[in-house]
C-alpha cells in the first residue's frame, strides 16, 4: 500500500487569516520561533501497490479540480514512504 500526499496551500500572495491568527498566538504563549505562519491542507490518499505515473497524474487533476481551488491555492502530489 502506498499513500498519494497533496498538500494546498494559498498562494503567497493571498491573505491568510488564520495563519495570522496562529502566528500571533503563539508569542502569547511562550513561543518565539515563528516570523510568520501560513496555514494549509493536507490530503492523504492510499491506493494498493506502487503509484503509477497515471495515478499520480489524476490525482493532480483531482486537486486541481476537487481539492484546492487554482485561482487562490497551491498545491503539490507527492508519494509518502
Amino acid at each position: 500500500m502506498a499513500k498519494i500526499v497533496v498538500d494546498v496551500m494559498l498562494k503567497p500572495e493571498i491573505l491568510d487569516p488564520q495563519g495570522q491568527a496562529i502566528g500571533a498566538a503563539l508569542p502569547r504563549l511562550g513561543f518565539s520561533f515563528a516570523k510568520s505562519v501560513r496555514q494549509g491542507k493536507r490530503f492523504e490518499i492510499e491506493i494498493e501497490g506502487e503509484p503509477t505515473q497515471a495515478q499520480l497524474d489524476e490525482v493532480a487533476r483531482a486537486a486541481e479540480t476537487v481539492l484546492a481551488n487554482p485561482v487562490i491555492e497551491n498545491f503539490s502530489v507527492r508519494v509518502e514512504k
